[in-house]
């Protein structure tokens, strides 16, 4: 879905928001809140982080925001194709808005992480396609290696 990619005069929140809307979803304060957080915010983040993001918001206004709530928002918006998540490794889940499918490399020294084009692993999952007919995603687990500055 191009919603991610919204043009500057829409506002992308309101796009999803009458996109859920029009499935049949529901709009919250806290959904809201937790979509503009997340078009505010630049890069990937975790649930608690979003939840810690608009907790004081939500609360602010004598509403209450449980993680359960944020996950399953979070799995309604990358049904939607607005988010994607990963697994940067061995912690938690990260999300981020879904304009580009992308994967990632994880320095298993510094932790830093690098966005990469699809086309990186693309010679590669046509291989594992092609010899053990497994389609492969790229998208959700990081490669881990060590970065330019690790390597030495």
């Amino acid at each position: 879905m191009s919603i991610a990619r919204a043009t500057a005069e829409a506002d992308p929140v309101e796009l999803v928001l009458a996109e859920l809307r029009r499935r049949g979803g529901r709009v919250t304060t806290t959904r809201r809140l937790v979509l503009r957080a997340l078009f505010e915010r630049s890069g990937h983040c975790t649930a608690p982080e979003l939840a810690e993001e608009v907790g004081q918001q939500v609360r602010s206004q004598g509403l209450d925001v449980h993680m359960s709530t944020i996950y399953r928002f979070l799995d309604e918006l990358e049904e939607l194709g607005v988010v994607s998540h990963s697994h940067l490794g061995h912690g938690r889940a990260v999300y981020d808005l879904s304009p580009v499918a992308h994967s990632h490399l994880v320095c298993e020294m510094c932790g830093a992480v690098t966005e990469s084009p699809d086309e990186l692993f693309a010679s590669f999952a046509s291989s594992v396609k092609a010899r053990y007919g497994f389609s492969i995603d790229p998208h959700h687990f990081a490669m881990a290696g060590r970065c330019r500055n690790c390597a030495g």
